[in-house]
């Protein structure tokens, strides 16, 4: 299992473009991609889930914590944590 945090820059936080760029990039992976919310972790969201992300409410500035597991984990968090750090690509 692999793991990191990282805190939404985007303005409009996870709202259904990002959600689902996150989504189409989670699911080209064998491994699990899911991301962690709220306080104390209570939360978690299934990444290859369009629903799912949008259901956590993920806003501007909030940290979460991107967990990955299975054969390609590593590759599947750079990748994850890359949309992040991108800001989805979003002026």
């Amino acid at each position: 299992m692999q793991s990191k945090k990282v805190t939404v820059m985007n303005p409009t936080g996870l709202h259904l473009r990002p959600a689902g760029v996150l989504c189409d990039t989670a699911v080209r992976f064998h491994s699990h991609v899911a991301f962690r919310y709220g306080e104390e972790w209570r939360g978690e969201a299934n990444a290859k889930s369009v629903l799912s992300i949008l259901g956590a409410c993920v806003k501007s500035g909030d940290t979460i914590e991107i967990v990955t597991e299975g054969e390609d984990e590593v590759e599947a968090l750079e990748s994850v944590v890359r949309l992040f750090e991108n800001g989805f690509g979003e002026a």
